[in-house]
C-alpha cells in the first residue's frame, strides 16, 4: 500500500504529466499550422484569432472554478476538466472545417481552465513555502517540455500522416491520468501557509496587494512575448529561414524542450536557495533572467545561420529560467483560502494582456509587413516584464524558511 508520505510526490508527478499533455495539445496545432492553412485557406490573422478564441473562453471559465471546487472538491473538478479537454482534443482529429476548429478550441479552453486554476493550489498545499520554487519548477516544466513535444509530434507526424494524426496520439493519455488522480487524497487547504494579512487573504485585498499585482503584470508581458513566439516561431523558421515545416517543428521543439527542462528546474532551485538570504528571490531571479534574455532574443530573431541558432538556444534558456520562481511568487503572494480565485484573476489578466492579443497582432503585422518585423513586439514586452518584476521585489512577502520568517 502506498505510504501517505509519498502522496505529495505521486500527486506532483500525475499533475505534471497532465500539465504536459495540456501543453502538448496547445502546440501540436502550431507545428502543423501551414498544413491547416493549405486545407482551410485562411489568413495568418485568422489563425491568430483561433488561438485568441481559446484563451478568451479559457479566461471566462476560470473564475467559476474556485466556487466549483468548494462545492465538489478540487480533485473532482480537475478530473472532469481533464476528461473534457482530452475528449475535445480527440475531436480535433475529425474536424473538417474552420468553424469546427473554433468550437474545438472553445471546449478545450473551458476544460483546461479547471486544471490550470486548481492544480497549482493542490500542489502548493502539499509542500512548504520554501520548497515551492522547486516544486513549481517541476510542475511548470510542462510548459516548455509539453510545448516542445507538441512541436515534435506535429513536426514528425504532420508532413507524413497529415495534420490530424498527432491529435489521435495526444488525446488518450489524458483519460488515464485523470482517472489515476482520483486515487490521491486531497490535501488540507493552506496547511503550510504562515503569512496572514487582509491583503493576502481576501479577494478585495488583491487590488491592494502589490506583490500579486507586479508578479501578475510581469507575467502578462512575458506571456505576450512567449505566447506570440510559440505560435509563430516554427512558421518563421519555415518561411524566412528556409527550414522545411518538419525541420522547423522538430528543431524548435527539441531546443525549447531541452532548455525548458534544465531552465525550469535550475530556476526553481536557484530561487529557493536564494530565499534563505532574501525574501525577494523569486522576483529577483525572474527579473534578471528576463533582462539578460533581451540581447539573445534580438540575435535569435534577426541573425542568420549559426548565430541565429545560438541566439535561440541562449534566449530560450534565459526566458524559461523564471518558470518556477515567477509562479512561486504568485502562489506565495496570496493566502490559501483565496488562492484559486487569485489564480483565476491572475490568468484572466495575463492572458488578456498577453497571448490573447499577441498571436493576432503578430499575425496582423505579418500580413501587413513581415513576420520578422512583427517580432519587435515580443522584444519590447520582455523588457517591460523585467522592469515590472525588478520593481515588484520591494513588495515580496515574507516566507517561512526552516521554521523562521525571511
Amino acid at each position: 500500500m502506498t505510504s501517505p508520505k509519498s502522496y505529495p510526490k505521486i500527486a506532483l508527478a500525475l499533475l505534471t504529466a497532465l500539465n504536459l499533455l495540456n501543453y502538448i495539445d496547445r502546440s501540436v496545432l502550431f507545428a502543423v499550422q501551414d498544413l491547416l492553412k493549405a486545407e482551410f485557406h485562411r489568413s495568418d490573422a485568422a489563425f491568430g484569432v483561433l488561438t485568441s478564441v481559446f484563451f478568451v473562453f479559457y479566461m471566462c471559465a476560470a473564475p467559476f472554478m474556485g466556487p466549483l471546487s468548494v462545492r465538489f472538491s478540487r480533485k473532482s473538478v480537475i478530473v472532469v476538466g481533464a476528461l473534457v479537454w482530452s475528449a475535445a482534443t480527440l475531436l480535433t482529429a475529425v474536424t473538417y472545417d474552420f468553424t469546427g476548429l473554433v468550437i474545438r478550441h472553445t471546449l478545450v479552453g473551458i476544460g483546461e481552465a479547471s486544471f490550470v486554476i486548481l492544480s497549482p493550489t493542490f500542489v502548493a498545499d502539499m509542500f512548504p513555502e520554501n520548497q515551492r520554487g522547486r516544486v513549481m519548477g517541476v510542475f511548470y516544466l510542462a510548459i516548455p517540455v509539453g510545448t516542445a513535444l507538441g512541436y515534435i509530434l506535429g513536426g514528425l507526424m504532420g508532413p507524413v500522416y497529415g495534420w490530424r494524426a498527432p491529435f489521435y496520439v495526444g488525446a488518450a493519455p489524458g483519460f488515464v491520468l485523470a482517472l489515476l488522480l482520483l486515487l490521491i487524497p486531497e490535501p488540507p487547504l493552506g496547511q503550510f501557509d504562515h503569512e496572514k494579512t487582509p491583503d493576502r487573504d481576501t479577494v478585495k485585498g488583491l487590488a491592494r496587494n502589490p506583490a500579486f499585482l507586479t508578479a501578475t503584470l510581469g507575467m502578462a508581458m512575458m506571456t505576450f512575448a512567449l505566447g506570440g513566439l510559440q505560435v509563430w516561431m516554427p512558421t518563421f523558421l519555415h518561411r524566412a529561414r528556409g527550414y522545411t515545416l518538419g525541420q522547423a517543428g522538430i528543431f524548435f521543439g527539441l531546443s525549447i524542450g531541452a532548455n525548458g527542462l534544465v531552465a525550469s528546474l535550475a530556476g526553481g532551485w536557484l530561487s529557493d536557495f536564494l530565499l534563505r538570504r532574501t525574501r525577494t528571490a523569486h522576483y529577483l531571479v525572474s527579473a534578471v533572467s528576463l533582462g539578460l534574455g533581451i540581447p539573445a532574443m534580438w540575435v535569435a530573431l534577426y541573425a542568420h545561420g549559426g548565430r541565429m541558432v545560438a541566439g535561440i538556444l541562449v534566449a530560450e534558456f534565459l526566458l524559461l529560467l523564471n518558470t518556477g520562481p515567477l509562479n512561486a511568487a504568485i502562489i506565495n503572494s496570496v493566502g490559501a483560502h483565496i488562492r484559486a480565485m487569485a489564480l483565476a484573476v491572475n490568468i484572466f489578466i495575463f492572458h488578456l494582456l498577453g497571448d490573447v492579443p499577441s498571436a493576432s497582432l503578430i499575425g496582423y503585422m505579418s500580413d501587413r509587413y513581415s513576420l520578422q518585423a512583427a517580432f519587435v513586439g515580443p522584444v519590447i514586452a520582455i523588457a517591460l516584464s523585467s522592469a515590472i518584476l525588478f520593481y515588484g521585489m520591494k513588495f515580496a512577502p515574507a516566507v517561512a524558511v526552516d521554521g523562521q520568517k525571511r
